[in-house]
């Protein structure tokens, strides 16, 4: 089978979005949530084709367009990226509006403002617009909690590390600094990246990760490394780990709606309180307690997360099955 794709290039703050404008499949499902379940079952080879070596990179992350379900929405949005077919991806939501914006792919409703359905849940959109230009974009999250505390997990080189896993659209490893670790400035990408597949296998082989009120988002997919901010306007510093080698280059929107959780769940943030995550390359995102909520039996908050996003470039793209071995992609681990 030979299938084309139309796709806008670009990134957000750094971090790269492959918006599918053209020649993502029809899905089945009454929700963006059951359309990623039949996505996973049937297609995710659009997903490693798009996304993996060589039609991509181990840093590659995107997205595809869908009809809304309900008419009070704008658009349905579904994320793929190198990691997986994704419930939320924030630097990936920041793109897509500005992209679709920018590029005339929708209509809103209500100008400055979108309501996108996404695995997850309802996010809400609020954006900034000079002439054609998209300045910014505001999201703001789903509930976001922080699910345990203190888990030990035994880290190469470093040793015994305490993690606290926080949800904010997927789940996270937080690595806060402790005896063993002190900021992520003091390591390479390089070994964070080595450390962090091993962390991440070994705290799923014994802890259990699922949402309270979808049993189809589970398990631990990122780790997130900590440090001090290198901006004096940031309160803290970070880096994502994904996939199996990528570093997010932006603050990662659920990363930072994670940390956030997780804060506010130590008292450490409260509602109306503003939080700049940097990332490992410099570029913030600015996240604000929007208020505090329940989820399940959980204390939660609504996160909401600004960043801006550029168009690089736009591109045809062929998976022929046919002709090409590596049509469904590659990576070198």
């Amino acid at each position: 089978m030979s299938k084309r794709f139309f796709c806008i290039d670009g990134h957000t703050c750094g971090s790269p979005v492959r918006l599918v404008a053209s020649g993502g499949p029809l899905l089945q499902g009454n929700s963006m949530s059951e359309k990623r379940q039949h996505f996973l079952k049937e297609y995710d080879w659009i997903r490693t084709g798009l996304m993996f070596e060589p039609r991509g990179h181990d840093m590659m992350s995107g997205s595809i367009l869908y009809p809304p379900h309900d008419a009070a929405n704008d658009i349905g949005v579904l994320f793929i990226e190198t990691s997986g077919c994704l419930p939320m991806c924030g630097h990936g939501t920041i793109g897509t509006v500005t992209f679709m914006l920018e590029e005339g792919l929708i209509q809103p409703k209500e100008p400055g403002k979108l309501r996108l359905e996404v695995p997850a849940g309802i996010v809400l959109i609020e954006y900034q617009q000079k002439g054609k230009k998209v300045t910014s974009v505001k999201l703001t999250n789903i509930p976001s909690y922080l699910a345990e505390e203190n888990i030990e997990v035994e880290c190469p080189t470093l040793g015994m590390l305490k993690v606290d896993v926080s949800y904010g659209g997927n789940y996270y490893a937080i690595v806060d600094p402790q005896e063993n670790f002190d900021d992520m400035a003091y390591y390479s990408a390089d070994q964070l990246i080595q450390w962090s597949r091993i962390i991440r296998e070994r705290i799923n082989a014994k802890h259990k990760f699922q949402h309270p009120e979808n049993d189809t988002i589970a398990g631990l997919s990122h780790v997130l490394w900590t440090g001090k901010p290198t901006n004096a306007t940031s309160t803290a510093r970070n880096a994502v780990f994904y996939g199996e080698k990528a570093i997010d280059r932006s603050p990662c929107g659920t990363g930072t709606s994670a940390r956030m959780a997780q804060w506010a769940a130590k008292g450490l943030l409260n509602e109306g309180d503003t939080f700049v995550h940097e990332s490992i390359i410099g570029s913030q995102f600015v996240g604000r307690v929007e208020k505090k909520v329940k989820l399940g039996a959980y204390d939660a908050i609504i996160p909401s997360i600004e960043g801006w996003a550029k168009i690089t470039g736009y591109n045809n793209i062929l998976i022929d099955e046919a002709d090409d071995p590596y049509a469904h992609g590659f990576q070198v681990i």
